[in-house]
């Protein structure tokens, strides 16, 4: 009898689905996997767990960056096929170990990608093939060894986004059409790392800035870290934030650390980690049936940090935010923008080597304000915008940059007061509190460093050599 009807009999029997149904296994030759842990250092053990309609695999890993580096390969590794929970999503996989690989002390700080291959020749459709990809960070041995600017992946917004398995926490594309509230790392990951951070990464490497890494947990369960780096980037979509994660950073800052956001939408929902960090939980506008709601302290309530019930824009750690942001060229928004920056105060240490005026524009042929904006109350005088502060933005922040953006209006339902026709404004930024925080409030700012816009690269290098030495 197959799943399906296994299935069917039992929902005939119990009235119902059966509490730990299992989802359909993918069609025709398959192979998966996920790793025990996002980030290690050399020495310790990467551990796959993957579950095949093949009876072996091939791996290959190779660190991605300026340049794809091969630095291992292994064939016939034993595989087999698993179930796929109900829960996957929420509660992960639980597949058994396939294969243990050691981190060599060669092996550079950077993102790596493990590529798993299998081929099925007994098939009567003939010899057909499947490959998947498993990513995974290395760490610095000792931090700050070979570089002072530590890059932290948004691995957060990665899992939000995903929806293997069935959920994410996004009801577009679930499975039911519904919006999950807990995702878990214990299964196959769909990165946004090609997307965002690779651009920047291979920038940074081809132009001479060398970068240690590691992922958003790491800033909740290893804050130590810290200590070893004068600047901590985040780029693209970095979404997703925990409150040990915003705690450590914010005090890295107060002890004279430096932070450059080349990201958008950056920190716009609190999450909660759970299972030692192997998933997160998050009830966005949803948050009256979070369990922590009815029990009265509300600073760890899992929804927007600008939500009036948590009390903590994000704008105290970034200098801008959402809710004075939104969207430009994207979601009907702008969508025939400039998709650039206006130059306000071209005489900052930000644009040396521009010769940008007051006025000018930069960045659109590359699109650099694009997708999620974020921004800042601001007041206009004498043709010049500052914050008001009301929304959080620290008192010594800069508006160097802007760009209009606005809210799709259905998104105006998640604060208790937001008006649906509000104009706000990507912003670029800075200001210091012990250390200084640089924000370009785009996520899309990494398109820039293609080789389009050399003045996108350009104040680039100025922030990274500022803060970063």
């Amino acid at each position: 009898m197959n799943r399906l009807a296994l299935l069917i009999l039992a929902i005939v029997i119990t009235g119902g689905l059966p509490a730990c149904a299992e989802q359909m296994q993918p069609p025709g030759v398959f192979v998966l996997g996920y790793t025990n842990q996002l980030s290690y250092e050399p020495g310790e053990s990467v551990s796959f767990h993957c579950s095949s309609s093949a009876e072996t695999c091939n791996l290959t890993i190779e660190r991605v960056g300026a340049k794809r580096e091969r630095v291992l390969e292994k064939e016939g590794i034993e595989v087999a096929q698993h179930p796929i929970p109900d829960r996957a999503s929420s509660h992960g996989c639980e597949w058994p170990l396939s294969l243990k690989v050691e981190i060599p002390a060669d092996w550079r700080s950077g993102y790596y990608e493990a590529t798993l291959r299998v081929s099925d020749q007994g098939r009567e459709d003939g010899n057909r093939e499947a490959s998947s990809s498993v990513f995974f960070v290395v760490r610095a041995s000792e931090p700050g060894s070979t570089s002072k600017i530590l890059l932290q992946l948004a691995t957060n917004t990665y899992n939000a986004y995903t929806n293997w398995g069935g959920h994410s926490l996004y009801s577009y594309h679930d499975r039911d059409g519904l919006q999950g509230h807990r995702v878990s790392f214990n299964r196959p990951q769909f990165s946004q790392f090609a997307k965002w951070e690779l651009p920047f990464v291979q920038w940074a490497e081809k132009n001479g800035f060398a970068l240690e890494y590691a992922v958003n947990s790491d800033l909740e369960f290893r804050p130590e870290l810290l200590k070893a780096y004068r600047l901590v980037v985040s780029v693209g979509h970095d979404e997703y934030w925990s409150s040990p994660m915003r705690d450590h950073l914010e005090a890295f800052i107060e002890d004279g650390g430096n932070v450059a956001f080349f990201s958008g939408n950056t920190c716009c929902w609190q999450v909660r980690s759970e299972d030692e960090g192997r998933a997160l939980t998050c009830y966005k506008q949803w948050y009256n049936i979070d369990p922590i709601y009815r029990r009265g302290d509300h600073k760890l309530l899992s929804t927007l940090w600008g939500h009036h019930l948590v009390g903590r824009p994000e704008n105290e750690l970034t200098g801008v935010g959402f809710l004075f942001g939104g969207y430009h060229r994207s979601h009907g928004q702008f969508m025939d923008g400039p998709a650039s920056y206006e130059v306000h105060r071209p005489e900052h240490w930000i644009f040396s080597g521009t010769d940008l005026k007051r006025g000018d524009r930069f960045g659109g042929e590359a699109t650099i304000v694009g997708y999620e904006c974020d921004g800042c109350e601001m007041e206009w005088q004498d043709g010049l915008p500052f914050p008001t502060h009301r929304d959080g933005t620290p008192e010594t922040f800069t508006i160097l940059g802007t760009c209009p953006a606005r809210w799709h209006p259905g998104d105006s339902l998640w604060y208790a007061e937001f008006p649906e026709d509000r104009v706000g404004a990507a912003t670029l930024g800075v200001y210091s509190r012990g250390g200084t925080v640089f924000t370009c409030g785009s996520t899309d700012w990494a398109h820039g460093l293609t080789g389009q816009t050399p003045l996108v690269e350009q104040i680039t290098k100025n922030v990274l050599e500022r803060l970063g030495q």
